[in-house]
């Protein structure tokens, strides 16, 4: 098995691996495994960044990243030793050939994620859990709108606001409406606000005129 993995023409990352760790942590471990191979297989071996880079394509970032998920496995031990000092890993073949083989390990993983998106949805990325917000917005019907309106007395024109979110998909922007009724209540001041009440005003001719007939009262 590990010879198969350790072709040096192309690379053989494991499906199962790839659930578990990620694909980028496997493919950095199917390197490695080459790497070990290449040095015939010596309990400790060294590899570069730069090095793997080359082999990978994967950056620094995503080398440290995939690296810190095969060290929380304890697929992988790493030290650094030598002048200038050199990063050398340690392949712990027994907990791979379990992870490979072991069909509880799957089941496990899938079942915490499952108990975890009861609580609180959630996605993967880069092996990163991000909360999802567990508000759900349910549109609302027009003769609700209308009834919220009048129950705040305001002068919305109900059609108009219900029309134009129709309209959006009840959208905001590119942001999903969270609560329509805070929307009204924002329409509600903004309506408020734009009215501004009358003011007269002199026409620029009426200044003119009246500083022409005060001029002349003083002649």
């Amino acid at each position: 098995m590990i010879n198969l993995l350790s072709s040096s023409a192309f690379y053989i990352v494991n499906k199962k691996l790839s659930k578990i760790l990620g694909i980028e942590a496997a493919l950095l471990l199917a390197d490695l495994i080459s790497k070990n191979a290449y040095f015939e297989n010596t309990k400790w071996f060294f590899n570069t960044e730069n090095n793997i880079l080359r082999d990978t394509t994967l950056s620094a970032y995503k080398q440290r990243l995939a690296l810190k998920v095969l060290r929380d496995y304890k697929i992988i031990i790493t030290k650094r030793k030598g002048t200038p000092a050199k990063q050398y890993f340690y392949i712990n073949h027994d907990i791979l050939m379990h992870l490979i083989s072991c069909e509880e390990i799957e089941q496990l993983v899938v079942k915490d994620l499952d108990s975890k998106s009861e609580k609180n949805p959630t996605t993967i990325n880069k092996n990163k859990e991000i909360k999802i917000n567990n508000t759900h917005f349910k549109i609302p019907e027009f003769s609700d709108v209308e009834l919220y309106c009048k129950e705040r007395k305001n002068t919305i024109d109900v059609a108009n606001f219900f029309n134009f979110y129709e309209s959006k998909g009840w959208f905001i922007g590119k942001t999903k409406m969270k609560d329509w009724k805070a929307c009204i209540r924002t329409w509600e001041a903004r309506s408020k606000s734009a009215y501004v009440a009358p003011q007269n005003k002199e026409s620029k001719l009426d200044s003119q005129l009246n500083e022409y007939l005060k001029g002349k009262k003083l002649l």
